[in-house]
């Protein structure tokens, strides 16, 4: 009797241990991880104004022009013109394709001396695709032109004599289903809102140099995923986006002037997590740790990776912006990474001619977006063009690099306003 009690005891121990051991699970991280941060619409993240674009793709802290609907719209309060109409061309991959470009129109208006609001359109193509369904139309293919848009409408108000805020309102469609072969193809849209603020001093003697100081900030693309079908795997965050910058404009003399401006930026959208397999394993050591070499693997829990490091990017737009700033899996060092800086300067002669300069930078780990750009503007009789060409400072090709970005705009009622 007592035999068979120890041989129970002794097979109910097996069966436990061996339980205990299949039960036990190790998470095998995946190879070639990547920490690049990826949005739908990407092309909201590209400059289309060859102002912005010559001082390294900023614009929340400069002073007012017609395209600040894009960077700050809470700048328009700020204008000494009473309205104003621009429009500009921005070249993409044209090493490669004359066919891609994004377009842009603005339009604001000056209410009052404390209000104003402006409109805009930003088109972005992708040029034509030819689609071949089969053999017999190989001479004869199909063409499709998908493309994006984004149309919003801001309203700023001067709050005090240096300060406004302001807020646009903003519709997303992307149309990149290819309709000839996929007869449900419908395109994504979404909505967004900005809200933004922009201070601008007075002009006043630092020591011996005349100037004014500008700050401004500017929470960018706020609003739902984008969905491109009916399935929850195709949502995709849209580019949500803090900026924050300042500057000074070095008053010379009358004629001339010298504005510095330094302007950071992060994607309010949560990191990438490091992903992994989670494999069974038979804990030979009993220690509850996979000791490589010692404790031996089994089969794969389920097919689907999981979370090895960091946190899931499978949250709501609301909760992906807060999560944005802790959740990357290298800890601060990584979130750091993630702010990009822009560095811009530009010299202007009697609001007739200005030369600019800029650099932007970003981390190795998160696009390694480098380069340098430079620009010029010409005004007469209430007419301004603008030019700006980019050279690209990185390791990774830049689809704007050697691209030459030009805009135009039209004032309407120059010095109807005083800035104070």
């Amino acid at each position: 009797m007592k035999i068979k009690k120890y041989i129970l005891c002794l097979v109910t121990a097996f069966i436990a241990f061996n339980l205990n051991s299949q039960t036990s699970t190790e998470i095998i991280p995946t190879p070639n991880d990547s920490r690049v941060i990826t949005t739908g619409v990407p092309f909201l993240l590209i400059a289309s104004d060859a102002r912005a674009a010559s001082m390294g793709d900023m614009g929340v802290a400069t002073s007012v022009d017609t395209y600040s609907q894009f960077w700050n719209p809470s700048k328009y309060t700020f204008s000494e013109t009473k309205s104003g109409f621009g429009l500009s061309y921005t070249p993409y991959l044209s090493k490669l394709v004359n066919d891609i470009s994004l377009a842009n129109l603005t339009y604001f208006n000056r209410i009052n001396e404390r209000s104003a609001f402006a409109l805009s359109l930003r088109y972005f193509s992708l040029g034509e695709i030819e689609i071949i369904p089969n053999e017999q139309m190989i001479n004869n293919p199909l063409i499709t032109k998908p493309n994006e848009l984004t149309m919003d409408i801001s309203y700023s108000l001067r709050l005090a004599d240096q300060f406004s805020m302001g807020v646009a309102v903003r519709y997303l469609r992307s149309d990149l289903k290819l309709d000839q072969t996929d007869a449900d193809a419908t395109a994504a849209s979404s909505f967004a809102v900005d809200i933004s603020g922009y201070f601008q001093g007075e002009e006043q003697t630092f020591g011996d140099v005349e100037g004014r100081i500008r700050g401004g900030f500017s929470l960018q693309n706020i609003g739902p995923k984008i969905k491109y079908d009916n399935t929850e795997q195709s949502e995709t965050f849209i580019p949500a986006t803090l900026r924050v910058g300042g500057g000074f404009d070095f008053l010379l003399d009358q004629y001339n002037k010298v504005a510095i401006t330094a302007e950071i930026s992060k994607l309010l959208v949560p990191t990438p997590p490091i992903y992994g397999r989670e494999y069974y394993f038979t804990d030979n050591n009993e220690n509850g740790v996979y000791d490589e070499g010692i404790d031996e693997l089994g089969e794969q829990t389920t097919g689907d990776l999981v979370v090895y490091n960091g946190q899931t990017t499978d949250v709501d737009f609301l909760q992906g912006v807060f999560q944005s700033f802790s959740d990357a899996p290298g800890g601060f060092s990584e979130e750091l990474k993630e702010f990009t800086w822009a560095l811009g300067a530009e010299y202007v002669y009697d609001d007739s001619f200005a030369l600019r300069a800029g650099y932007f930078n970003e981390s190795e780990d998160k696009g390694a977006r480098k380069f340098l750009a430079l620009g010029a503007g010409f005004k007469f009789s209430g007419t301004r063009v603008d030019l700006s060409y980019l050279f690209s400072a990185s390791r990774v090709p830049s689809p704007l690099e050697n691209t030459l970005r030009f805009s135009l705009t039209f004032d309407f009622g120059s010095n109807s306003y005083l800035e104070y």
